[in-house]
């Protein structure tokens, strides 16, 4: 049960790159930003970490090139997972 979670958690986080070179910079500079902000001591640590995990989630799509978001939205998944069109 925990191979098929798994891997279909991973056909969902890797695909196709759909992000442009400026789409990729720009994902990456946002993403190392947030997770730099989150360095700062806040009176609550719960936004340190949360601000670290969405930057590092941000600058990992900047990386890889691929955004779900992007293709359920564009309906430009070519397999078919995130958009369907009849």
């Amino acid at each position: 049960m925990t191979n098929i979670i798994s891997a279909r958690a991973g056909s969902l986080m890797n695909g196709p790159a759909n992000l442009s070179t400026t789409e990729r910079g720009a994902y990456m500079l946002a993403g190392l930003g947030l997770a730099a902000a989150a360095a700062k001591p806040r009176p609550n640590p719960l936004l340190n970490i949360l601000a670290l995990a969405g930057g590092s989630y941000l600058a990992w799509r900047g990386y890889v090139g691929q955004c779900p978001v992007k293709a359920a939205l564009t309906g430009s998944s070519e397999s078919g997972r995130l958009a369907h069109h009849s």
